[in-house]
């Protein structure tokens, strides 16, 4: 382990790391096929894992081989590709105290990062729309809410900001719900009041595709921005103390909402248009006005987000797909056949450094009391090279002590400014009239 990465981890074990998005949830119903009642969260000990003793005829232990790794090494170097997990005969069957196989984010991995507190993504995919979308991000609530509950020694549910800074003291991750979609209310403002009763502190007003009320990045021009519905959400979720999440959100909707919105907003998982030119990046003049709004742009590390020729290659898959008459904004119809695409074609990387080349300007158009980190783990099968999971934010922290961050910059960026923005989304919140 280097210097610089002794003090990141020191670092992470004082300040909490708050991450803006993690798709952990959607990818277990995903093992699920699409039904999450199917999920069971097990543990060691617990009378249905899987290595569990049958009971007195067989009473020793379970067998240590591989079917029952132990605990990934919360030393300095990333644990890497996970271990085969005790469930894996059984893919609803789900232990996140153990090294999780096909997913970037398990607790051991979540300790090894110094991840703090986590805002856990309910999303939905927008094909969903109307009952079937608030069914679904209901179904996804109670999903994260049973994993938390699951693991009560490692993580806990946070509604608040002080419940963060209380739960990271006490040595657990702090979870708090983000819902990604305004599709997942149905066009009800009662919708969205309950998913903030649920638990859910921010709402990312569209997912790949438009809204009705707002434009989304990756679709065609709709609305033109925010609808006068749209800044009527908008100016609820704020009156809730609710954050308004303007990643996936087009340009025009960016400043439509900077125009309505009082309290700060955040990008919960965006990096900079000006390094990368791709329509779910953050244009400068944003950054410009997200410091007078107090918000936090929170940089992510997906690949096509960070590099240019990434995000060059991830358009011409989207042209390919246009070409086989597929809608290249379907996620699941996109990566249908990206395998076949990549074999005449090479996926690029994209490095840690440009992560960092992010980080950097985002700080210096909007200032370092503007910028956050949302990884988007479990919600892209591409990862950026030093970045591949949830275990590797040290390494983040000590390149940027290496180019010469503070270590009060170093928390402001960990969590310090995001936890701002939710302290004053709180203040802000007013009474329904």
């Amino acid at each position: 382990m280097s210097e610089l990465e002794r003090q990141a981890r020191d670092l992470l074990r004082r300040f909490p790391l708050i991450d803006g998005h993690n798709d952990l949830p959607w990818a277990l119903r995903q093992r699920a096929a699409g039904d999450p009642q199917r999920v069971r969260f097990v543990s060691p000990g617990s009378p249905t894992h899987p290595t569990a003793s049958p009971g007195p005829a067989s009473p020793g232990p379970a067998s240590p081989g591989p079917a029952s790794p132990g605990p990934a090494s919360p030393g300095p170097a990333s644990p890497g590709p996970a271990a085969p997990d005790p469930a894996a005969a059984d893919p609803t069957v789900v232990d996140l105290a153990a090294p999780v196989a096909g997913t970037h984010t398990d607790l051991p991995r979540l300790a090894a990062g110094g991840v703090g507190a986590q805002f856990w993504s309910v999303y939905v995919p927008s094909s969903l729309a109307g009952d079937g979308a608030v069914a679904a991000v209901l179904e996804q609530i109670d999903l994260t809410r049973r994993m938390i509950a699951a693991y009560p020694q490692a993580l806990e549910l946070a509604l608040t900001a002080a419940d963060v800074e209380r739960i990271f003291a006490a040595g657990r991750v702090a979870s708090l719900l983000g819902a990604e979609g305004g599709h997942a209310i149905a066009n009800s403002l009662g919708v969205l009041r309950m998913l903030y009763a649920l638990g859910v502190r921010y709402l990312t007003l569209t997912h790949n595709n438009n809204v009705g009320w707002a434009d989304a990045a990756t679709d065609d021009v709709d609305a033109g921005g925010l609808t006068d519905f749209g800044r009527d959400v908008v100016r609820e979720m704020q009156r809730i103390g609710m954050l308004v999440d303007l990643s996936h959100v087009s340009a025009a909707t960016m400043h439509d909402t900077l125009d309505v919105a009082s309290a700060p907003v955040i990008f919960s998982h965006s990096s900079a248009l000006a390094l990368c030119d791709y329509p779910r990046n953050v244009p400068d003049d944003v950054l410009t006005r997200l410091a007078a709004n107090r918000g936090v742009a929170m940089v992510t590390f997906v690949p096509a987000f960070v590099s240019q020729q990434c995000a060059d290659w991830l358009d011409d898959l989207k042209a390919e797909a246009a070409r086989r008459g597929l809608d290249p904004r379907d996620l699941g119809k996109l990566f249908s056949f990206k395998s076949e695409w990549e074999q005449a074609h090479p996926v690029p990387e994209a490095t840690l450094a440009q992560v960092a080349d992010h980080v950097d300007h985002v700080r210096e158009i909007a200032g370092v009391a503007h910028v956050g980190l949302g990884g988007d783990f479990d919600g892209t099968g591409d990862v950026t090279v030093g970045l591949q999971d949830v275990s590797r934010y040290p390494a983040l922290f000590a390149e940027l002590l290496h180019r010469g961050w503070s270590e009060p910059d170093c928390a402001a960026l960990a969590g310090g400014n995001l936890l701002r923005a939710l302290r004053e989304a709180e203040s802000y919140a007013r009474p329904q009239p």
